[in-house]
């Protein structure tokens, strides 16, 4: 097991903490990433475009002009998708893009990225974060003395609502839970921030 410096919200030092191999030391399998990269987006995906088809659009009922003569292609309808205001071949419709990944593949992303963040010194373990109260000042100054990242994402074990809202107005701050982060989040953020509880968590969930 592979040990990691704990700090404490004022960014000192306060022991190390072991990290578990088989979650935080594995050899980061990108091809698993990638896949639970696009399948989170594709399910993020609304899927309501939508345009008429030839059937749909309004008119139609006669031709629009003479078979001869008129030196234009021979046309029956101005529905058709070669003239203006008519339909669209193969229209979009209303979709679903979501589709499910099997459960080994996505347990094997977030190893993958959390080995990563562990490899890349962008991983920070918090013993503990508390605030009497939510105050965006606060966690300003926290993030400043553990030298976080502009943007980090900070994952607590229990929900906790002065955290949540302290780190709510700060640009390219997120919160999570252990049970809720997701690859996405984890690689669109420099830094990952952990408790110490959180932690613990992740090795239970996904040892």
């Amino acid at each position: 097991m592979s040990k990691v410096t704990m700090l404490n919200m004022a960014g000192a030092e306060v022991g190390t903490i072991e990290l578990n191999d088989a979650i935080f030391g594995i050899e980061p399998n990108q091809n698993a990433v990638h896949a639970v990269v696009k399948n989170i987006l594709a399910n993020k995906r609304q899927g309501t475009q939508s345009a008429k088809t030839r059937a749909e659009v309004r008119g139609g009922g006669r031709k629009p002009f003479r078979q001869k003569g008129t030196g234009r292609h021979r046309q029956g309808s101005s529905t058709d998708p070669s003239q203006v205001g008519g339909g669209v071949v193969f229209a979009p419709k209303p979709r679903s893009y979501r589709y499910t990944l099997p459960k080994k593949l996505r347990r094997l992303a977030m190893k993958s990225m959390l080995s990563s963040k562990a490899q890349e010194n962008e991983l920070i373990v918090i013993d503990e974060i508390k605030f009497e109260e939510p105050k965006t000042k606060a966690m300003v100054k926290m993030l400043a003395d553990v030298k976080a990242e502009k943007k980090a994402l900070i994952v607590t074990a229990e929900k906790d609502e002065n955290i949540i809202r302290s780190a709510a107005n700060i640009p390219g701050i997120r919160t999570a839970l252990v049970g809720t982060m997701n690859v996405y989040e984890i690689i669109n953020h420099n830094s990952l921030i952990l408790t110490k509880a959180a932690v613990e968590k992740i090795e239970e969930v996904y040892a």
